[in-house]
């Protein structure tokens, strides 16, 4: 346990959940997309749905999205803001199942640089929050620690070849996770690393054969 998670995180209210949470979670999401969004079509769950305007839940997802902090004094303006810098957007309410936490939120990005991602994640308390999904493929990432998220074959070898990759060029993991659709199919995995990961050895990740894709996603903490 940490000092934001006895005193909750330093922000613009009036929620650490609805507005501090929202705010990390569209860093997290532009940070995952790799790219400044240019378009943004936002579809809150639940509680996220029902209150999003009283409690500042749509400034602060897209205050995030442009690369503020949740303590950010700009995010009650932040929808002028995002007029101003390019940034297209609209909200949507969609029921996406009992499963979903109720502070949830599927993003549909488009960047600068023609890159599209779909990003499924949840404001779970505190501020914290959690990706659950990336273009489909299951995931678990909070944001706390520097990351990289490979899609890959699932096949036997390709663990070792990528953790090999990163001891070789001296990172340290901190913790793996892994999901796969299916036995033998497209798989991904979640590394979060001590630091960031230059974008050399991102390069040769990448150039690995079973490699699909792999992304450098930054601490939003």
């Amino acid at each position: 346990m940490n000092l934001i998670d006895v005193i909750g995180p330093v922000m613009i209210g009036p929620s650490s959940s609805h507005t501090a949470g929202a705010a990390r979670l569209g860093l997290l999401a532009a940070s995952i997309l790799g790219s400044r969004p240019v378009h943004a079509d936002i579809y809150l769950h639940g509680s996220f749905a029902e209150t999003y305007q009283g409690h500042g839940t749509d400034m602060a997802l897209l205050a995030g999205l442009m690369g503020w902090l949740p303590d950010d004094e700009r995010i009650p303006e932040a929808m002028n803001h995002a007029e101003e810098a390019g940034l297209q957007y609209a909200f949507h309410k969609v029921d996406l199942g009992n499963a979903a936490h109720p502070n949830t939120v599927l993003f549909k990005l488009t960047g600068e640089n023609g890159a599209y991602c779909e990003i499924v994640g949840s404001s779970i308390g505190g501020g914290q929050v959690k990706v659950t999904e990336i273009d489909g493929f299951p995931v678990e990432l909070t944001g706390r620690l520097p990351a990289i998220l490979t899609v890959h074959t699932d096949t036997r070898g390709v663990i070792a070849l990528v953790t090999g990759t990163l001891a070789n060029a001296g990172v340290n993991i901190a913790t793996m996770r892994l999901f796969r659709s299916n036995k033998g199919g497209m798989a991904s995995m979640v590394i979060e690393c001590d630091e960031a990961v230059p974008q050399e050895i991102l390069n040769l990740i990448g150039a690995l054969q079973q490699i699909e894709s792999v992304r450098f996603i930054a601490s939003v903490l």
